[in-house]
């Protein structure tokens, strides 16, 4: 067991922010942690590395209390965080020069490390180049090697893949596969469901400070297999079209994005006949489809929310 954080409690004033939190993370694995906004993830964070105290409970990380060894766990691991933290005037190698000697390294470990860390996120060509002149997409990935040049046995990684390119985010989730495969841990949250469907080992998700489900993938959406998503696309967009399914009977959730509405309906409740019906009269049914349940469906079931539409903790 690489962490474990038992009964973990934190308050601010009045407000619950974790509420009696049990997580374990095995050595090895990818663990995908998934909230919406306010559901706790990066105070989460912050306590774990010591950042903020907690109120109550217990965290152990590589065997060590964090109460009494936090100076020596800090060590072993690294923290991508959601905002960009390097140095815009400092060229990539010298940006990771410093956060390598933060950590204690000098003269060919670090060299080597730096050279081992800039290939790893694709940015070798570029070690004599500002940042002030990299892309958005390129930015992001200096700011993973920062948190990588140290080689950290468990990488924490806080929304890595805001605001930035495909390219580049495939990029950082092929790093991810990478470094994992090479024996490191890694804690990863984001609010882009599919990445955690394509690199996690298990998953977590946490609502209003609570832990309200963990699992690995198959786990989870056979909490839901009673389930199934229909997705519409009407000829015309219109509300009222989407109220009227929302009131059928075994429908659990309905979104809707321009002409397209997802509802999530009990299996066997027979709605995709009133669902086609309530289509032809608010202006026809242009497209249907029927899928399984996926984890955006187990996420969308426990919270009642959309992830891609929330922001922050």
């Amino acid at each position: 067991m690489l962490a474990k954080l038992d009964n973990i409690v934190k308050r601010y004033g009045n407000h619950l922010a974790l509420d009696c939190v049990d997580i374990q993370i095995s050595e090895g694995e990818i663990l995908g942690l998934l909230g919406p906004n306010g559901a706790g993830k990066t105070t989460l964070i912050h306590g774990m590395i010591g950042l903020i105290p907690v109120d109550s409970g217990d965290i152990t990380i590589l065997g060590k209390n964090l109460k009494r060894h936090a100076q020596e766990i800090k060590g072993e691991i690294g923290l991508v965080t959601q905002e960009v933290t390097i140095f815009e005037d400092l060229s990539a190698w010298d940006n990771l020069a410093f956060f390598g000697g933060v950590y204690g390294l000098r003269g060919d470990e670090l060299k080597k490390n730096i050279e081992e860390t800039l290939e790893i996120v694709g940015l070798t060509e570029y070690k004599n180049k500002l940042p002030v002149k990299f892309s958005g997409g390129m930015k992001r990935r200096l700011n993973i090697a920062c948190a990588l040049v140290h080689k950290p046995k468990f990488l924490i990684m806080d929304e890595p893949t805001v605001g930035i390119d495909a390219q580049s985010r495939n990029y950082i989730l092929e790093a991810v596969r990478r470094l994992n495969a090479a024996g490191t841990t890694v804690l990863y949250t984001t609010h882009y469901i599919e990445e955690v469907q394509a690199i996690s080992s298990r998953v977590v998700i946490l609502d209003q400070g609570r832990v309200i489900a963990q699992g690995t993938q198959k786990e989870l959406i056979k909490k839901i297999q009673h389930e199934e998503r229909i997705t519409v696309q009407f000829v015309e967009s219109t509300e009222a079209a989407v109220e009227e399914i929302k009131k059928l009977p075994g429908v659990k959730e309905a979104h809707q994005q321009g002409r397209e509405v997802q509802v999530i309906t009990e299996v066997g409740a027979g709605n995709l006949e009133q669902i086609l019906a309530i289509g032809k009269k608010f202006g026809g049914v242009q497209n249907v489809n029927t899928e399984q349940p996926s984890l955006e469906d187990v996420f969308l079931t426990l919270t009642g929310k959309q992830l891609r539409d929330e922001e922050g903790d």
